[in-house]
């Protein structure tokens, strides 16, 4: 089973984990810029974990085998904040970047005047750039945070078939999928989805450009879910191409619109006296 993970936080998972998503079959996976759990204070903070997006991350997964990209955006929690906007006015130098695959996470948080003005900003952004874009529905109130995205997305220049709507479930799927956006679900041990539903979903809505990760972060959550949803499709008696439209080639068809996936990773670098960051090397 050959997984994509479409959408992981990585910067918050260790190197154990990096194998153990290896050894379930994990070989490529998109990173989206998000909130750390700590409040940003200044625009200085994004473009140095922008940078570890772009340098670091990638490095760590290629010692694992596993093909790392990311998104790139300001996300909707701190677009509230004033002193973070002036990120809008840097995005255009990271999106040109080889490993940006998409504008993202954007969308909506608390639904608030300035996350409107963020969204269609990097709607835009992404237009500009020929870049899809993902889109995090709001945790609260996501049917009416839906709407209130695809209204967004219907007045900007990007194309539907450009969009990932993400963290969606039972009461957003049919909306979403109608709009002509890709869908996007995530799977956790105690929140949003879990295998079961996922597989009610899939039974009723189909393969066709659905994208299932597990949106791994600081909190509980699970990097291996990707895997435990594509074992749960076999199980209810999914057949292996199902599994891998769904846990494969939809990521590589969305992602790909980029023009820049690269899924063959490169050989490790030889290690400085076995330390796997190269400390010391030249």
């Amino acid at each position: 089973m050959r997984i994509f993970d479409p959408h992981i936080h990585m910067t918050s998972r260790t190197t154990d984990d990096y194998q153990a998503m290896y050894d379930a079959g994990v070989r490529a996976l998109v990173e989206p810029s998000f909130w750390l759990g700590q409040p940003r204070t200044s625009p200085a903070s994004f473009f140095d974990y922008f940078d570890a997006l772009l340098g670091w991350e990638p490095f760590r997964a290629a010692q694992y085998g596993i093909a790392h990209h990311c998104t790139l955006a300001l996300n909707p929690k701190e677009a509230n904040d004033p002193r973070c906007t002036p990120v809008l006015d840097a995005l255009p130098r990271y999106l040109v970047k080889d490993s940006v695959v998409a504008v993202g996470e954007i969308g909506y948080d608390s639904m608030t005047p300035a996350e409107d003005t963020a969204l269609a900003a990097q709607l835009q952004l992404a237009a500009d750039h020929g870049l899809p874009a993902l889109v995090h529905t709001p945790h609260r109130d996501k049917l009416a945070g839906l709407h209130r995205t695809l209204d967004v997305i219907r007045e900007s220049h990007l194309p539907p078939e450009l969009v990932l709507l993400d963290h969606l479930n039972e009461t957003t799927v049919k909306d979403a999928t109608d709009s002509g956006c890709w869908a996007g679900f995530s799977i956790y041990p105690d929140t949003k989805m879990d295998e079961d539903r996922m597989i009610a979903i899939l039974k009723s809505h189909g393969t066709e450009k659905v994208l299932v990760n597990s949106a791994a972060d600081w909190g509980r959550s699970d990097p291996l879910k990707t895997r435990k949803v594509g074992d749960a499709m076999l199980a209810a008696g999914f057949g292996e191409d199902d599994v891998d439209q769904v846990l494969w080639r939809n990521p590589v068809a969305f992602y790909g619109q980029s023009g820049r996936l690269q899924l063959d990773t490169a050989a490790p670098q030889p290690l400085h006296e076995g330390n796997s960051i190269l400390r010391g090397g030249e």
